[in-house]
């Protein structure tokens, strides 16, 4: 298994991923990485901050000469606001030169607030900030670097941003990816990239934000990972509770899962067919999952972002010290942070996907690892 933790606040020294499980062997790059998490910055929308953050990285623990050497691999990102923030985020004995005493409605604030029996919101906004995604990227790319050794590749795109849609098309590949990435908004189908930009204008305009839908596609898992035996082995919910632990979002679907709801049985299901030696369907409403297993075909998720809850028209709330009626402080903004969600949404369907990859097949090396999956593909090609 794969596990991982995060450490750090967004204005704190810096952000910690400790990734464990990974095999030795496993080709690591800085650059690569630092690449990956240039990725999450980008995006039509994105305010200011995204000037200032710069990911400086440190490997600090698993990595030698560039290949995992099988121990937890440790990654710190230093804050370079950190200096503008050492007293106010200070470990040392003392007191908030300004607490920050009334909460954010959408945000984790108050009840983290009444969690914690803190009445200053920048004990929880610290924690529960977006920032944290910077740390899953590390993730997420320790993930890809193990998923590709056996020919598995994700990509992610924008469906969905404020009413504007992506007309339905074919879906994008992997070959595809750099495209994406080279649009303002990560669109596949650049014939809603304009629509989507003027909707981000229009809205920042209103000094108001939006939210959208993404989704991530895996390509070249073999059928089988996951199980139907446990609740909590079964893939489809994994992906699930994996992208509704990112921070703003609010639904998953796996497949067609909401339009199938609405068809008969008839109409809602892959039919499944054999012809010169091959398992195939005829469509893939399910996703490329059935009884919470892979079936071979491509893994589709979508899930959805609610628009950013930080205002620049701060909502009604209540002071926790006075309790009189007042309005929700204001930190820097995004207008529109979809196009980075969908990267973030990548990373931990990645995560997902790897961990339940070495799960069935194991290896304390990479290369034990991939004869792994071939002598399973192999068996598969005879069945």
């Amino acid at each position: 298994m794969i596990r991982f933790l995060t450490a750090g606040e967004s204005h704190g020294p810096g952000l910690v991923a400790i990734v464990e499980g990974l095999p030795a062997g496993l080709p690591f790059s800085t650059d690569d990485l630092a690449a990956e998490l240039a990725r999450r910055r980008m995006g039509y929308g994105r305010g200011n901050r995204m000037k200032l953050e710069k990911d400086e990285l440190e490997v600090l623990a698993g990595v030698r000469h560039g290949f995992t050497l099988g121990s937890p691999v440790g990654v710190l990102i230093r804050n370079t606001e950190w200096p503008r923030w050492a007293e106010e985020m200070s470990a040392e004995p003392g007191h908030s030169r300004r607490a920050m005493t009334t909460p954010r409605p959408g945000h984790a604030d108050l009840a983290g607030m009444l969690k914690y029996d803190t009445h200053d919101a920048r004990d929880i906004l610290e924690r529960s900030s977006a920032r944290e995604t910077a740390a899953r990227t590390i993730v997420g790319y320790l993930s890809k670097l193990l998923l590709s050794q056996v020919g598995v590749e994700i990509v992610s795109h924008v469906v969905a941003i404020g009413s504007i849609e992506t007309p339905t098309g074919s879906l994008p590949e992997p070959k595809d990816r750099q495209a994406i990435d080279g649009s303002p908004v990560r669109v596949f189908d650049a014939a809603g990239e304009q629509a989507m930009i003027a909707e981000i204008d229009a809205a920042r305009a209103d000094r108001d934000t939006l939210g959208g839908v993404v989704e991530v596609i895996a390509y070249g898992l073999p059928p089988g990972i996951g199980s139907h035996v446990h609740w909590d082995r079964r893939l489809d919910a994994r992906l699930a509770g994996a992208l509704m632990s990112i921070q703003a979002f609010k639904a998953v679907e796996i497949g067609d899962g909401f339009s199938t709801a609405r068809e008969r049985g008839s109409a809602a299901h892959d039919e499944i067919f054999f012809s010169d030696g091959e398992w195939s369907r005829n469509q893939d409403r399910a996703g490329g999952t059935e009884g919470g297993m892979t079936t071979g075909q491509p893994v589709r998720v979508r899930s959805s972002m609610k628009p950013i809850a930080t205002l620049m028209k701060p909502l009604a709330s209540v002071d926790v010290t006075t309790k009189e009626a007042d309005v929700a402080f204001r930190e820097r903004s995004d207008t529109c942070a979809v196009p980075a969600a969908a990267v973030v949404a990548e990373q931990m369907v990645a995560f997902v996907l790897a961990d339940e990859m070495q799960r069935s097949f194991g290896g304390d090396t990479a290369e034990d690892f991939v004869r792994s999956v071939a002598a399973y593909r192999a068996r598969l090609a005879s069945f």
